[in-house]
């Protein structure tokens, strides 16, 4: 427990890594996942991302946000557990409403204040967001001053992402059919970002794979000429493609800005549900 006796939680989405997750006592809110026999699984708990993968062949499930009694479960577990508040960095409410349900909890959560950070983003980059809260709560930050703090540090973050496969992001309504349709014809990649809202948009567009990942390298150079020095993570399901990305990543941004570290993690079981397996993100933070 930090002396600040303020909680670190999250959400899943935000693929924080499962080292500093267990490090740095961060508390994860599984989004679920769910299966057309009505099965459902929390991810990451019950369900493995492996597992999700595996049975694409047979389906693709759908997902849906945490409960608020699962929310509130996990706050009060941290008062247990002897914390007096918390933070709560979510994933964009541009595309979830897990912060909404995460700010409607805190406010019925009497005597034990919880700040929510609305990231405007997903996935690594959020995970950083995330990373920069309990960095900041162990520095001794104040609860009271950790909003404004982790919100500037959301609007220094970027995150762009690109998928081999488009027919994920079609079925889950964060591209168009038209770009799908272009896109498949043409094997044009959009490289995809976050916007000031949290939402989905194309930041550049690349035909074949290999332009993508250029592209998405190109991107993050630029936002890292913004800063002097910056905080980088790349995400991908294969193990071996995160470990080819980090040294890519390093050697590319280190020649624009200092880079302090390069962050490493797998893909959450409920974001590949809307990415599928071939996605490769790559996310910059500012500092």
């Amino acid at each position: 427990m930090n002396e600040q006796r303020i909680a670190v939680v999250t959400d899943s989405g935000t693929d924080t890594p499962a080292a500093f997750v267990r490090a740095h006592d961060v508390r994860v809110v599984p989004l679920r996942v769910n299966y057309s026999d009505g099965s459902t699984y929390e991810s990451g708990v019950d369900i493995t991302p492996e597992e999700v993968v595996r049975r694409f062949g047979e389906e693709v499930p759908t997902t849906s946000l945490p409960s608020p009694l699962r929310v509130r479960e996990t706050l009060e577990r941290a008062r247990a557990d002897g914390y007096e508040g918390a933070v709560f960095v979510a994933i964009s409410s541009g595309l979830s409403a897990t912060c909404e349900t995460a700010s409607m909890v805190a406010r019925q959560m009497e005597g034990f204040p919880v700040v929510v950070v609305d990231t405007r983003s997903i996935g690594a980059a959020a995970g950083l967001v995330v990373m920069e809260a309990a960095r900041q709560v162990e520095a001794g930050m104040p609860l009271d001053a950790l909003g404004e703090v982790l919100r500037a540090a959301s609007e220094r973050t970027r995150v762009f992402f690109s998928v081999q496969r488009l027919d994920f992001l079609r079925r889950g309504g964060r591209i168009s059919e038209a770009v799908y349709r272009v896109g498949s014809v043409l094997n044009i990649k959009p490289v995809l970002t976050c916007d000031a809202s949290g939402r989905y948009v194309i930041a550049r567009k690349a035909r074949g794979w290999r332009k993508a990942l250029e592209a998405q390298l190109a991107l993050l150079e630029e936002q890292a000429r913004n800063w002097p020095r910056v905080r980088l993570a790349v995400c991908a399901f294969d193990g071996d493609v995160r470990r080819e990305l980090a040294a890519r990543v390093r050697e590319r941004v280190g020649a624009v800005s200092e880079v302090t570290e390069v962050v490493s993690s797998g893909v959450s079981a409920d974001l590949l549900v809307h990415t599928g397996p071939t996605l490769v993100g790559m996310a910059v933070m500012g500092l």
